[in-house]
């Protein structure tokens, strides 16, 4: 069946000499892999340069739902990117981001809630001038409602834990490890109620931004049970200090 689909670009592998396999999240049938050409010639090399981490394409299909690698007809850019390609710090974010998304989203089924949220965030990221240094804690935090585990963060006390295994804010300091201490729960209170554009009143330490960074990964890693380790994490705190 030719179709026609929106798609972000998750990964990306070699294959062969003159080939790649595109693992996409497509609006229409959620995550794909495609066979996609990427000959010498150089219109198929500055195709290939579309394949990178969440890219927007407009695709044209062969969807077979018996196969595992789909075909491509052909594909174009969606949207070019202003600022992301050419920034190296949103650059790096972009790459994290991809490869968390990449770990997360199995499902090979149409989820358009998911799909816009995570278009319209990318695109308006890449034009923000305050507030973008957060802007990965903010999606890593909004998107876990859409994977059905969002935190519960109403405060019930004073002082408060965020404690990871249950999910929620909570008045006594845990005995076990999984949980973030009272000044970063604070900061995560304060961004759980947010909007993206209000992301310039975040204002928080290099070191507050890794401790949340890894909190909100570890929080991930309780729900992905094959999660694994997350090549690009110390590559973006590196970018970062």
């Amino acid at each position: 069946m030719l179709a026609a689909t929106e798609g972000i670009v998750l990964h990306f592998i070699k294959y062969g000499e003159s080939s790649v396999i595109a693992t996409v999240f497509t609006r229409e049938f959620g995550r794909q892999s495609y066979m996609v050409n990427a000959s010498r010639s150089r219109k198929s090399k500055n195709k290939a340069g579309l394949l990178q981490p969440l890219f927007l394409l407009d695709m044209e299909v062969y969807q077979k739902q018996s196969r595992d690698i789909q075909r491509v007809k052909e594909f174009k850019s969606l949207h070019a990117y202003q600022n992301i390609p050419f920034d190296i710090k949103k650059a790096t974010q972009a790459i994290f981001l991809s490869e968390m998304l990449y770990k997360t989203i199995h499902e090979q089924e149409s989820n358009p809630e998911l799909y816009d949220f995570i278009k319209g965030s990318l695109l308006y990221f890449d034009l923000m001038e305050e507030g973008w240094q957060n802007f990965h804690l903010y999606f890593l935090f909004r998107l876990t409602e859409y994977f059905g585990f969002m935190p519960d963060t109403r405060k019930t006390a004073f002082e408060s834990w965020f404690d990871l295994r249950k999910g929620a804010v909570v008045a006594n300091e845990p005995s076990h490890p999984l949980f973030a201490n009272k000044e970063a729960t604070g900061h995560l209170l304060t961004l759980s109620g947010l909007k993206v554009n209000e992301l310039g009143q975040f204002h928080i330490s290099r070191s507050m931004r890794d401790t949340l960074l890894s909190v909100l990964v570890d929080y991930y890693q309780l729900h992905f049970e094959n999660l694994g380790e997350i090549k690009s994490l110390n590559v973006l705190k590196e970018v970062f200090h």
